[in-house]
């Protein structure tokens, strides 16, 4: 199926012919594990969380239906945590609840305990994922306990998720600087990926918060994880506060990983990590991932779409620098 070629731009449409994109950018079941990368696409929850503008509901769960329409085989839902300390995500029980769910696409919702955990369960969550620090004064901030009594909580979650037939994915943040205690050291990255593997969990992200990594600092950190986990089970979830996101994904990839999130329009950042800029864009991962010769299945021009879209309705420039270059295009013409 050959790629929109239209971009909607408020009333009208602008021609977005196919010669514009890079040549691979095409719906696609059909490939090698080798050459595949799975994006999960983060926006709906680590995206809005941090923004400054209440999302209504309503608008929320077009835009995950939006985005689940393109090709993308995971879209994060939300997060059940607090109200108090994460307001964006008050609804999440609606919004769960609202959804159009497509076949073959995961849904999964963020659970940071076992309360949580049984509220996702009852608004219909299926996969959940928890979260878990690489050092002690993150952990504190994000989630009031210490490393060791995080995943403590953590083994309660898995086990009731492992009863239910509940797929549990874990993060790991800050894996390559914290905004309290500076650098990170990657055995401390393994550690506790290995924890989270042993719990249950089918997948570890990998997460630069604040964004601080290069590709030597990436290339180090997932050197020392991959003795501990093996690299099929991993992916990286990269903050592009310094521009080096793309860079960091790169050298991923390289690495052997093949799972990548990422966030339209490169929304969001971390509400307890001071000067986190945004996720990296999903249009810049998706352009560097087809510069590659790599596949995704994923419509690159309806994304862009989404993610220009979604920008208006939060009044704010759509962050990726690829969704700008390729709407510029296709206004000239």
């Amino acid at each position: 199926m050959l790629l929109r070629r239209g971009l909607r731009m408020g009333g009208g449409c602008l021609r977005y012919p196919n010669h514009l994109l890079p040549r691979t950018m095409r719906m696609s079941t059909s490939y090698q594990s080798g050459d595949f990368v799975k994006i999960v696409e983060v926006g709906p929850r680590d995206g809005l969380q941090n923004e400054k503008t209440i999302v209504p509901p309503e608008v929320k769960i077009e835009l995950i239906n939006r985005l689940a329409s393109t090709g993308l085989p995971v879209v994060e839902v939300t997060s059940f945590v607090s109200p108090k300390w994460v307001p964006q995500m008050a609804d999440a029980t609606e919004v769960l609840k609202g959804i159009n769910r497509r076949d073959g696409v995961g849904y999964p919702v963020l659970t940071p305990n076992l309360k949580g955990y049984q509220a996702a369960r009852a608004a219909g969550a299926d996969e959940v994922a928890i979260f878990a620090a690489a050092s002690e004064g993150f952990s504190r901030k994000n989630i009031n306990c210490s490393v060791e009594e995080s995943l403590k909580r953590f083994e309660d979650v898995c086990q009731k998720a492992k009863e239910d037939g509940v797929r549990v994915r874990g993060y790991v943040s800050v894996v390559v600087g914290c905004p309290y205690d500076g650098a990170v050291d990657p055995k401390k990255v393994a550690f506790v990926s290995e924890k989270l593997l042993e719990m249950g969990c089918y997948e570890i992200s990998l997460g630069d918060t604040i964004g601080v990594g290069t590709p030597g600092k990436m290339a180090a950190m997932l050197e020392e994880v991959k003795r501990a986990v093996p690299v099929e089970k991993l992916a990286v979830h990269c903050h592009d506060t310094y521009g080096q996101a793309v860079a960091n994904i790169l050298m991923a990839i390289q690495h052997g990983v093949r799972v990548v999130d990422s966030s339209v329009a490169g929304l969001g950042g971390c509400p307890y990590a001071k000067g986190a800029t945004g996720n990296v864009a999903t249009e810049d991962v998706l352009y560097l991932l087809d510069g590659l010769g790599m596949k995704t299945g994923v419509n690159l021009a309806n994304v862009v779409e989404i993610g220009n879209w979604i920008s208006s309705k939060l009044g704010r420039r759509n962050a990726s620098r690829v969704a700008n270059a390729l709407t510029a295009k296709a206004s000239k013409l």
